[in-house]
């Protein structure tokens, strides 16, 4: 018999989000209600009929409710089998009876842990009895309906009422859930845990993850795609509230996640910034005086480029950027707010999504990075290095001018999110040419310089803006040819982290070609 009828339902949430209208409805449909602790006590002040688990196990609840669920009264009641004659023998000798479902949400260890509370406080809010009695229901689904979230109240109602029952698809459906639900809970567990007590590299390592959108295809038509949220609640694309437009693709989350995390490293403090992104990789960055000169000047350093692009503001976007946006074709758009008069303009481009988070995300909280390969998981800390200007070391005889280095540093961040080989031209706050992901980094010096000169040619400057430029390298120059490459193109100034067999070799070649030289002592490769 697949359709089975619900005669009896044990219900403890944390969570009590639609509890009352749930439980009555149930009620209504002749379901007998089992509860514990506060929950009992929600049923009963709303004048619904409600037993308490301790007087199912003739125990009272105790040890602060640590032990209330852990019996066979309960537990025999959600695995036996109805259709084992043994079993349902030792539910009638030892008084045991049936609970058809099970409605349980855990304690909120996740947000108890994004609280900032203390250990003590963490420890008391693992669920024990929770989990128990989800992983029996789910193990036991060809008899019992599990439930672990209140956005399935709705389809549990609906199933009884199409069927006077659930079926087996259902509660299938409802038991992967739920492990699912367990899974994610004790990832949050181990992983918070070994955090607290400094294991940078446990023995296992969990992941888990809520599904925020199905896609129509992954990087590529012929992939499936879904996304999923870790319940940081680190602003950005996972918590943007999407304004206008189509759903988000696989390559728009992806860019877009790389254009807010780099915009963030401009502080709103110090003025607005920009940052445009193409296949994750910066194609302009710029400072301004505005946001909507902040946005020309990073449109600017390659426009052709900027088509179709993602377009990441560090402050609240307003009308006159948003008049010079929508001159061109972009897919995203993403700041920590938006105007009236913004979202006015962009209402009329309806291709163009727009999103806000509210704040910037913090570049330098750290977090743990993840990148799949061949039968496992590369697992590192996110990159949230920063060198402050005091700890930059002048290597050459002549030392930058004080525009020199606020460029410096400018190009030096924004290398950070360039694909190695990264090289980053910068000019007057913005950048001037970017080269990315070369195999060589002269090659990505020359293709940094060469944009330059398109940037100069497009905008009808008389020489390239390269002339006059400062340069950021995102690892040491390992010969000479490199930095030369760049004084060739007029750069005056380089960043770089140092620590090259040939230090001495390059810094003798940037003194020769008098360039004022900085070592960071840090490399930002990004693969």
């Amino acid at each position: 018999m697949t359709h089975l009828p619900i005669r009896s339902a044990l219900i403890s949430v944390s969570d009590k989000t639609g509890l009352i209208a749930f439980a009555t409805a149930l009620a209504g449909r002749g379901v007998a209600l089992l509860s514990t602790g506060g929950t009992a006590r929600a049923l009963r002040d709303a004048g619904l009929p409600v037993k308490d688990v301790s007087e199912v196990t003739g125990f009272p609840e105790m040890m602060d409710g640590r032990v209330k669920t852990l019996h066979p009264m309960v537990h025999g009641g959600l695995l036996a089998l109805r259709d084992n004659a043994e079993h349902r023998a030792a539910m009638e000798t030892h008084g045991i009876g049936a609970i058809d479902l099970l409605v349980v949400n855990l304690y909120p260890f996740e947000a108890t842990v994004a609280s900032g509370a203390d250990y003590d406080d963490c420890i008391e809010n693992i669920d024990i009895g929770g989990p128990a009695m989800i992983r029996a229901a789910a193990k036991n689904h060809a008899f019992v309906t599990v439930v672990v979230d209140t956005e399935d109240y709705a389809d549990v109602l609906a199933e009884l009422d199409a069927h006077d029952g659930t079926r087996l698809a259902f509660r299938e459906r409802m038991a992967r859930t739920a492990y699912a639900r367990t899974a994610a809970y004790d990832a949050a567990v181990s992983t918070w845990m070994a955090g607290a007590h400094g294991d940078a590299a446990p023995r296992r390592r969990a992941f888990a993850g809520v599904l925020k959108q199905t896609m129509r295809y992954g990087e590529n038509p012929h992939q499936t795609a879904a996304f999923y949220v870790d319940g940081s609640g680190r602003p950005g694309v996972a918590t943007a509230q999407q304004h206008q437009g189509k759903e988000l693709s696989y390559n728009n989350i992806n860019d877009t996640d790389a254009a807010f995390e780099l915009v963030a490293e401009f502080t709103p403090a110090d003025g607005p910034a920009c940052a445009i992104i193409k296949h994750a990789n910066p194609c302009g960055v710029a400072r301004g005086a505005s946001l909507a000169e902040a946005y020309q000047k990073a449109f600017d350093c390659d426009r052709t480029s900027a088509f179709g692009g993602i377009v990441a503001l560090n402050m609240a976007l307003d009308g006159a950027t948003a008049e010079e946006i929508v001159k061109i074709f972009t897919e995203v758009v993403i700041a920590p707010d938006a105007d009236a008069d913004a979202r006015a303009i962009f209402a009329a481009k309806k291709n163009l999504r727009l999103l806000t988070t509210g704040a910037l995300p913090d570049p330098r909280v750290p977090v743990l990075a993840y990148k799949q390969v061949a039968g496992g998981l590369l697992v590192q800390d996110k990159d949230t290095g920063f060198v402050p200007e005091a700890d930059l070391r002048v290597m050459t005889k002549r030392a930058p001018s004080a525009a020199e280095m606020a460029d410096l540093r400018f190009a030096w961040t924004v290398a950070k999110h360039v694909k190695s080989n990264a090289i980053v031209y910068v000019k007057d706050g913005a950048t001037v040419g970017v080269g990315a992901g070369q195999m060589s980094r002269v090659d990505s010096s020359t293709i940094a310089a060469l944009k330059a000169g398109r940037m100069g040619a497009e905008l009808g400057l008389a020489e390239t803006p390269a002339k006059g430029s400062v340069v950021a390298s995102d690892a040491f120059f390992p010969f000479a040819d490199g930095l030369m490459a760049a004084a060739e193109a007029g750069a005056t100034a380089i960043i770089q982290p140092g620590g090259s067999m040939r230090d001495d070799e390059v810094i003798a070649a940037a003194d020769a070609a008098g360039l004022a030289m900085v070592f960071t002592g840090m490399r930002h490769f990004r693969h």
